[in-house]
């Protein structure tokens, strides 16, 4: 297991963990590798597409029309 230092963390961040760990039942560190591992499976599953129209219906939605594609998608020669 990897282990991370975290320098220059506000002293109120610190005390909204350890308040929010002790809340839970559980150590500061258990909290925080809780938080980041919710936070880390967010990324992994989140579809770029379906963020960037979310965010677009958070901010009032986009007018935008989107053709169909009808080319093909081509090989490059790499050799």
């Amino acid at each position: 297991m990897a282990s991370i230092v975290v320098r220059d963390l506000d002293d109120s961040v610190k005390a909204a963990l350890v308040a929010q760990a002790t809340a839970h039942g559980r150590s500061m560190e258990a909290e925080v590798r809780l938080i980041l591992g919710r936070a880390t499976a967010a990324v992994r599953s989140q579809n770029i597409g379906l963020a960037l129209r979310d965010v677009a219906r958070r901010s009032g939605g986009v007018d935008l029309e989107i053709a169909e594609r009808t080319d093909e998608a081509g090989v490059v020669d790499l050799s």
